[in-house]
């Protein structure tokens, strides 16, 4: 039986998604708020609508006949698209709003972990009284990360002792017009990712990836949505060992044991310090740039997981090639703070692919946010596309990585160069060496 798959979203996340679809014995329909070009070349329809309407997005899955949806942004999440879908007859591989809460509210999410007693839970407070927030701030015997307790998009939480001061961060919590607060004590270390897929009470896990949230090289400048991440040819990453990532592995499984019916992706952010490991956070879908790391060498097909989580059955095992990632995201110039659009984009799916023919791996082109036009596609605000190299090794994914980008060329947009750089890599393992006194 042909299954009929729609996809929610737009972005390079669900580009990957729908690719991991395309080979597959299924029909593909996508909706999402921009049209990506990427999604819409491997789709049998593409609709444009806002994606945390329920309504809408359950009206066009009804017309198009869908039996099953992936729903890729935390945000319909979080409106409840995925209960929608649901109540709808159509099986969605995305929490339900109240699980979806494991990413929507990090102030939830620091209780869940602490009445759960799940492993990893940093000290944390939360709070509605902004003064309140800021004298924990000022008495606080050390640093702190200051969380908004909603969606943020990767962007609202700041660092004492790293990006600011503490008295920046009582003046950040006096003059923001957040509701709540989540203030956690700072966690050093390398952090790094592990998302699962799950259903049905079952746990299946993904190579650990590294994301790259600072906009500029050298882990300099403002956070983003993510410039570019990589992974190894083996589910740790090289400065990891397997028992780091099994204990990344426990957490997961205690969530899941903890969160009764959820299902889709949990994505968990680590650190690794010096006392083991700690969560940074918790999301509820793939990750973006993540999936992009994850799905390329993925080798179970995609929607014979769907299918099972379904129909209650047992998850298959999940197979990888041993192969490494590196994913480089171009943004436009200006990017986070004072994004400039309209830069042509000089690179399509062809022509990236044809930049790895010289080698044994291979390149990939995921579009995110662009604006598709009659005389080609331009930049917006948001990050705009990802090239991915795959490979034996991180260098040599590195290397493909960039030999595709130098096809696109850098007129209007901007690269951090340096993410799976042998250097930038080195120093991840020189700093975990450090913390472990090794």
């Amino acid at each position: 039986m042909t299954e009929t798959v729609l996809l929610v979203g737009g972005g390079g996340r669900e580009h990957a998604v729908a690719r991991a679809l395309a080979d597959s014995d299924a029909d593909l329909y996508a909706c999402a708020g921009n049209r990506n070009p990427g999604i819409a070349r491997l789709a049998d329809g593409f609709e444009s609508l806002d994606t945390t309407n329920p309504t809408a997005v359950t009206t066009y899955a009804r017309d198009v006949d869908a039996s099953l949806a992936v729903v890729g942004p935390e945000a319909p999440l979080a409106a409840g698209v995925a209960d929608a879908l649901d109540d709808a007859g159509v099986y969605a591989f995305g929490p339900q709003a109240e699980e979806a809460r494991i990413e929507t509210d990090k102030a939830f999410q620091r209780r869940f972990m602490r009445e759960h007693d799940i492993p990893g839970c940093p000290d944390f407070e939360t709070f509605e009284d902004m003064d309140a927030a800021a004298e924990y701030i000022d008495e606080y015997d050390g640093d702190l990360a200051v969380k908004p307790a909603g969606l943020t998009g990767g962007k609202g939480v700041r660092v004492t002792g790293d990006q600011i001061s503490k008295e920046e961060a009582m003046e950040y919590v006096r003059e923001s017009d957040y509701e709540r607060i989540v203030l956690e004590e700072r966690l050093v270390g390398e952090e790094f990712t592990v998302q699962a897929l799950v259903a049905n009470g079952q746990v299946r896990v993904t190579p650990a990836v590294q994301d790259h949230k600072r906009a500029f090289e050298g882990d300099e400048g403002p956070n983003t949505g993510g410039m570019g991440s990589y992974s190894d040819s083996t589910l740790e990453l090289p400065f990891m060992d397997e028992d780091d990532y099994l204990d990344a592995v426990d957490v997961l499984e205690a969530t899941v044991d903890a969160l009764e019916g959820y299902k889709g992706v949990l994505y968990g952010q680590f650190m690794l310090t010096a006392e083991g490991i700690k969560v940074v956070e918790f999301n509820a879908r793939f990750g973006d740039p993540e999936a992009m790391n994850t799905l390329p060498v993925l080798n179970t097909a995609f929607l014979d997981v769907l299918t099972a989580a379904r129909e209650d059955e047992s998850l298959p095992k999940l197979s990888f090639a041993p192969k490494a990632t590196v994913c480089k995201y171009a943004v436009p110039e200006g990017y986070p703070d004072d994004p400039e659009a309209g830069a042509e984009v000089k690179v399509d799916e062809e022509s990236a692919a044809a930049s790895a023919e010289s080698s044994d791996g291979e390149a990939l082109l995921y579009y995110a946010s662009v604006d598709e036009r009659d005389d080609g596609i331009y930049t917006t605000t948001s990050r705009s596309f990802a090239v991915v190299g795959v490979a034996d090794t991180i260098t040599e994914a590195e290397e493909i990585a960039e030999d595709a980008l130098a096809v696109a060329g850098e007129e209007g947009l901007r690269i951090r160069h340096d993410i799976g750089k042998p250097d930038l890599v080195q120093q991840r393992i020189d700093h975990v060496t450090k913390l472990r006194g090794e």
